[in-house]
């Protein structure tokens, strides 16, 4: 077995030994009321390794019971995106399986006076429910007796009262330390259809309530967790105490993951969606795991991110220039080199035959010697990118300037003889000449000939879009704005710039979708998952991460 690495790790581990617990079963329970972003993934990690690494098992819960959010939609994102990961549950579970179940122990707490119900609207209930310093007032309502909650639940249940206008609430503490344990609602009043359930029910339980008794059922031993629910766990464990399912689970909490420059609120990444900032849910600026995808990041690199970032409970944010090292650490070992200009300026070689193709072999990728190499054309005229020519280039620029020399790569040394430009004075093309015997090597006469410059012949390019992506947002903490700004004024204006004119290798007209390439010099690319001939940047070649 590994050895211990996080704390709950630990925790798991002791339980296992002391014999608190003799197996392990976890549970990954997302609300289907949008889609996973890369926060969720820390979530599945933790609860899904922990399951596998003790020989247990792992279930995802679609935990369905706020009927008003939910759609199948996101249920079915969410299940593509755990099989995209690698992290397929051994079950799948939805919260309103248990709707019968959730509505039959409610009826117990009633009849053993643990639970009654209560008239007071929203707003009252939080004025009752007292301050961190001030305990909270006994609802009117509390000592209503058995047989008239009973009543009164039954006709919540037939639909007899509009929304908001009762709740079922587990009658505790109101004086407690715990706001949370203050007579909770446990059950509200929701007259909207189910995507599941129909119109069977118009009262749903509420999180709290529900959730214990879920993973009760199940059998899950330990409900891991992120940090918000810790100061829920007495209300948890309360429920658990006071319904007759053992044995009963133990919930535990994590940090959740913090991104720079981005955020993990649905609610703004719907808003995002809805008012068409970004191209849908799966956009690559997208923090959202289909997003991710669509980029180009892999389920490998996602994973290892979330394992270098680590688990703990205290509050952080991690650099995103750690997702990106992973991506590209993986990238560079893995994926073939082709070659791609983003924005082509013509060259054209005037001592090389007009009617002649010339193929040279480029390695598919350095650091694979089984890749092997390709067969790349070249004819007179090629093009380069605009950026490695200079016309009034300092002296340490080592690419194409008027009457200097560099190497088109793999192919042969050139000269630039003559600077062609438009009538506005913009360059269109160059005119070179090649030293023709340097095909394979250096100059025979010894001179140095220091840089290099990646080319696509013309007559065999392949028309391209290249989509590059920058940060989501211009503020590296989005987490603590700005007093009086929102998410919507940090958006960066600059996140896209679409490159509609590429050239690139022919190589590249075989891409499928979601095939990754390095575009030598440029940086790591993704053929779009929704479009021919369009490749989305996914990092950089540079890694600026310090481990």
């Amino acid at each position: 077995m590994e050895e211990i690495t996080n704390f709950i790790d630990e925790i798991i581990a002791e339980d296992l030994r002391s014999g608190e617990a003799d197996h392990v079963h976890t549970r990954f329970p997302p609300e289907p009321n949008g889609y996973l972003h890369i926060g969720s993934a820390k979530a599945i990690w933790i609860n899904h390794s922990m399951a596998k690494k003790y020989g247990g098992k792992f279930n995802l819960r679609l935990d369905d019971t706020n009927p008003a959010k939910e759609d199948t939609e996101y249920v079915d994102a969410i299940q593509s995106d755990l099989q995209w990961l690698g992290t397929v549950p051994d079950n799948t579970y939805y919260g309103s399986d248990y709707f019968d179940k959730c509505y039959e122990f409610a009826l117990e707490l009633i009849k053993e006076g643990k639970a009654y119900v209560c008239d007071l609207s929203a707003e009252e209930m939080r004025e009752y429910r007292g301050t961190l310093t001030e305990a909270g007032k006994e609802s009117p309502y509390r000592n209503r007796s058995v047989e008239e909650n009973l009543e009164l639940f039954e006709r919540m249940k037939n639909g007899e009262f509009p929304d908001g206008a009762k709740t079922l609430r587990a009658k505790i503490d109101m004086a407690s330390p715990n706001i949370n344990l203050r007579d909770p609602a446990i059950y509200r009043i929701v007259h909207t259809s189910h995507h599941r359930q129909g119109d069977k029910w118009c009262i749903y339980p509420l999180y709290d309530y529900a959730h214990p008794i879920q993973d009760a059922i199940e059998g899950i031993t330990h409900s891991l967790c992120s940090i918000e629910f810790e100061n829920h766990r007495p209300l948890y464990d309360w429920v658990t105490e006071n319904i007759p399912l053992r044995p009963r689970p133990k919930q535990r909490e994590f940090a959740r993951l913090n991104l720079t420059y981005t955020v993990m609120s649905k609610r703004f990444l719907r808003q995002l969606v809805e008012t068409g900032r970004v191209d849908g849910w799966d956009d690559p600026r997208m923090p959202t795991l289909c997003g991710l995808r669509r980029r180009g990041y892999t389920p490998s690199s996602i994973l290892e991110f979330v394992k270098k970032a680590g688990v703990a409970k205290a509050y952080s944010i991690v650099d995103i220039g750690l997702l990106e090292h992973c991506i590209r650490a993986e990238l560079n070992e893995t994926a073939p080199r082709r070659v791609a200009v983003i924005d082509p300026l013509k060259v054209t070689v005037t001592n090389y035959p007009e009617d002649k193709v010339e193929y040279f072999a480029l390695p598919n990728n350095p650091q694979d010697e089984t890749a092997g190499t390709r067969e790349v054309p070249f004819t007179r005229t090629v093009y380069v990118e605009r950026s490695d020519f200079m016309e009034d280039a300092p002296g340490k620029f080592h690419r194409l300037k008027p009457g200097g020399e560099c190497r088109l790569m793999g192919a042969y040394i050139v000269r630039c003889d003559e600077v062609i430009k438009d009538e506005n004075g913009k360059v269109i093309e160059l005119k070179c000449s090649a030293d023709l015997e340097t095909g394979c090597g250096m100059p025979a006469d010894g001179r140095k000939v220091r840089g290099t410059v990646h080319w696509v012949s013309t007559e065999y390019a392949v028309d391209t879009e290249i989509r590059l992506y920058d940060r989501l947002f211009t503020r590296e903490n989005v987490f603590d704005l700005p007093e009086g700004q929102t998410y919507m004024d940090l958006l960066n204006p600059d996140s896209l710039t679409v490159k509609v004119n590429c050239k690139a290798e022919p190589a590249l007209k075989d891409a499928k979708a979601e095939d990754k390439f390095q575009f030598v010099r440029n940086g790591y690319f993704c053929r779009d998952m929704h479009s021919e001939n369009v490749f989305n940047l996914i990092v950089n070649l540079k890694d600026s991460y310090k481990a």
